[in-house]
């Protein structure tokens, strides 16, 4: 049976749906309206004589030959889009342009973004990058992004997920003046009689500082007066002394250097996930952010 193009691209319409489970995110996905969504797939419904999906004001669901016809399907579709990534890797792309819009967290800023993109822009003049920065957990489709970066154990887990990093280490420091007028902790329950500068997360939650030594893992509620979301705030405040602070190795390195912050509890440091770049399943990567990528495992400014 020979599939015209309309077809086809009602089967992909059906497909972006089916995988979102919504026609909003779907029509995001695509670039196209909800309601023209809405619209082409009642047209192939009515067309194949079949009903496919439920639909309620609150909810998409599949029919159980929605269901067959996702089966049947996905694995082809992922086919067709290695195919055309394949094809991408043969263009010359010395000659990319276009614009990438990313929604990535301040630490994947200063410490992934900032070393590689001065680099990008010479061997790239063409392509225009645009970032959020941001520690919300933000839905990159929602947000009109191509992409986002995240650390690895936060990536949704509807999304395809490529590393960019390697693991980091999580430490506590705390600027000389304040470890001689208050003592050095030595275990992380000692923690309990410091001020420590307390973190919130994207999800206006507060994080637990994380802690392990040869097979033993703790999560502390921290006590300090001063919550923060801000990596430069927080380094700021330990640099003049305002209490320990929690953060990537990497982001305290040059302070620890030049003698502003001691890193304290060394042998408690726990490693954590590195980051990754995330995008909804099986859309085609705009040439520039695949070039991106590739620059970044090229200048390895974390390691990988």
């Amino acid at each position: 049976m020979r599939i015209n193009r309309t077809e086809l691209a009602d089967l992909g319409t059906f497909l972006a749906i089916a995988r979102h489970r919504s026609f909003r995110r779907a029509g995001l996905d695509l670039g196209v309206s909800a309601s023209a969504l809405s619209h082409a797939l009642r047209a192939m419904e009515a067309r194949l004589g079949v009903r496919l999906l439920n639909r309620t004001s609150r909810s998409v669901t599949l029919t159980a030959a929605g269901e067959d016809l996702l089966a049947s399907l996905d694995a082809p579709f992922t086919a067709i889009g290695f195919a055309l990534d394949v094809l991408n890797k043969h263009r010359e792309l010395t000659r990319a342009t276009g614009r990438i819009r990313l929604n990535v967290l301040e630490h994947a800023s200063t410490l992934l973004l900032a070393p590689v993109l001065p680099l990008f822009h010479e061997r790239h003049p063409q392509v225009e990058i645009d970032v959020r920065v941001s520690n919300d957990l933000l839905d990159v489709v929602e947000a009109g992004a191509d992409a986002g970066i995240r650390y690895g154990g936060t990536v949704p887990q509807d999304m395809v997920a490529q590393r960019l990093s390697a693991d980091l280490r999580w430490v506590v420091v705390g600027a000389p003046t304040y470890l001689d007028r208050y003592g050095t902790p030595d275990q992380p329950r000692d923690l309990a009689a410091h001020r420590s500068l307390r973190i919130r997360l994207g999800d206006d939650s507060l994080y637990r500082w994380e802690f392990e030594r040869a097979g033993e893992a703790l999560a502390l509620d921290v006590p300090g007066a001063v919550t923060i979301d801000n990596t430069q705030f927080a380094l700021a405040l330990a640099v003049a002394g305002g209490g320990l602070a929690y953060l990537p190795e990497p982001c305290v390195g040059p302070s620890v250097a030049r003698g502003e912050l001691r890193v304290v509890l060394a042998e408690w440091a726990p490693t954590g996930p590195g980051f990754h770049l995330y995008y909804p399943g099986r859309r085609q990567l705009p040439s520039g952010l695949r070039l991106l990528i590739d620059l970044i495992r090229e200048v390895k400014p974390l390691g990988l």
